[in-house]
């Protein structure tokens, strides 16, 4: 237990610093930290299952300026690690998320009231000529606090926390437990909403309700409707940007303007 609660604290470590040292690959996201959690762990359909359940439920979360947002990227890898370890329902592990995801959200302030004072150290290194030390305070400490602030709940918990998670779910209150449930399923909902709103327009929507009728009418999995619209999107493709389509579409411009330039912006076509 002592080896996977340090791989899963490294991989938090890991996560954590991706949108800050390496760079933005997602890997911060609940969706790919549960999923390298269930690689990990030889269950990757439990991870996957969590990932994509706390995905949705996290859509709707933004981190607006220094506002520190519920941590759902540690309870991402908390909860599937709970969930494949203790062999719990993926019901039971969601209604820890929120929890956890406020615990990772209070400790996410603590730590900027840190990181805030070690720029006032930062500044007055600088003022006094002491570059090394002002770089140690953004790269080294910054860092390593952030780092320790992932590695550490989460090590405990995995290491720890199994059978006490076991002992304290039991503990809890059916109505909270539904509650909870039921509040996963809300946030689920309203990130589905809100994707859906970015995405959504007036060409679009026809895409959307085929998508839909397909699974409701035809009993089509998923997977078979990815495939449909992959092929469905590279014969539209075909048609819209194939050979000759933008003659086409300028001449029938032309028809339908004298004044048609073929060198102007055809957006509006």
């Amino acid at each position: 237990m002592f080896v996977t609660a340090l791989l899963l604290g490294l991989v938090g470590v890991f996560c954590i610093l991706d949108s800050r040292i390496l760079g933005r690959m997602n890997f911060e996201r609940p969706l790919i930290t549960c999923t390298i959690v269930g690689a990990l762990l030889g269950d990757l359909q439990t991870g996957l299952t969590l990932g994509a359940s706390i995905e949705l439920m996290s859509l709707g979360i933004v981190n607006i300026g220094a506002a520190a947002p519920p941590d759902m990227n540690m309870a991402a890898i908390i909860c599937a690690a709970f969930a494949i370890l203790t062999d719990a329902s993926a019901e039971t592990a969601l209604a820890l998320a929120i929890p956890i995801a406020v615990l990772g959200q209070m400790l996410g302030v603590l730590m900027r009231t840190i990181l805030s004072n070690l720029t006032h150290v930062a500044d007055h290194a600088i003022a006094e000529g002491k570059f090394r030390k002002a770089w140690s305070m953004h790269i080294v400490w910054g860092t390593l606090l952030y780092s320790l602030m992932y590695f550490i709940p989460i090590f405990l918990s995995v290491y720890f926390g199994t059978d006490l998670v076991q002992k304290i779910v039991a503990f809890i209150p059916a109505w909270l437990t539904d509650g909870l449930n039921l509040g996963s399923k809300f946030l689920t909902a309203y990130g589905i909403a809100l994707l859906l709103s970015t995405m959504l327009n007036r060409d679009l929507t026809v895409y959307f309700l085929l998508g839909f009728f397909f699974v409701g009418y035809l009993g089509l999995d998923i997977t078979a409707v990815a495939i449909f619209a992959a092929i469905l999107a590279v014969i539209l493709t075909g048609l819209k940007y194939g050979k000759g389509a933008p003659a086409a579409a300028a001449a029938g411009a032309a028809a339908a303007n004298p004044d048609y330039d073929p060198l102007e912006d055809d957006d509006d076509l």
